[in-house]
């Protein structure tokens, strides 16, 4: 887990950038059918927007709440580290997941002007979502910035990065 503020926000930069741009390219790859320069394209364009929505939603609600429910109902402070990661991890995904796909669902009656369709887009994009969100952060995801994270910024170490990157 990041040790200080500055850690913990520069940690979710990066953890909201993968994500987004990893959803984001996979929810255009259903919509057009397959992965493409076409798919990259619309995904690349597709992305601020969404990762400004991902990271507020992740720094002022998802987070605070995740960490809450987590030691509320699943853990203690006492427990073991990787349980505690993964529990806070299970309810942020979960979390995210139902907030971007209600984004995701707006974003496109937007782009179509069926707002009719609303409730229909959103069940079918959650479950979707839930299956390829959760294990790309658990799987491949977490362990890979978690690795390149701490070797910018080891433990108990005050690194000169924090300094370039805030």
């Amino acid at each position: 887990m990041p040790q200080n503020k500055r850690e913990d926000l520069i940690y979710s930069v990066l953890m909201v950038f993968i994500m987004v741009i990893w959803m984001c390219t996979y929810n255009m790859a259903i919509v057009f059918r397959g992965l493409s320069l076409e798919v990259l394209q619309e995904a690349w364009l597709a992305f601020p927007l969404a990762y400004l929505v991902a990271f507020l939603a992740e720094k002022f609600i998802v987070s605070k709440f995740a960490e809450w429910f987590a030691f509320r109902f699943l853990v203690k402070p006492s427990s073991k580290s990787w349980k505690i990661i993964i529990s806070i991890t299970c309810c942020t995904i979960l979390l995210m997941v139902i907030i971007m796909s209600a984004f995701g669902a707006i974003e496109s009656c937007m782009a179509t002007g069926e707002w009719s369709t609303i409730g229909w887009q959103y069940l079918m994009i959650l479950p979707r979502n839930l299956a390829m969100a959760l294990p790309f952060q658990l799987l491949i995801a977490g362990p890979l910035l978690w690795f390149i994270f701490r070797k910018l910024f080891p433990e108990g170490k005050n690194t000169g990065l924090t300094k370039i990157f805030l």
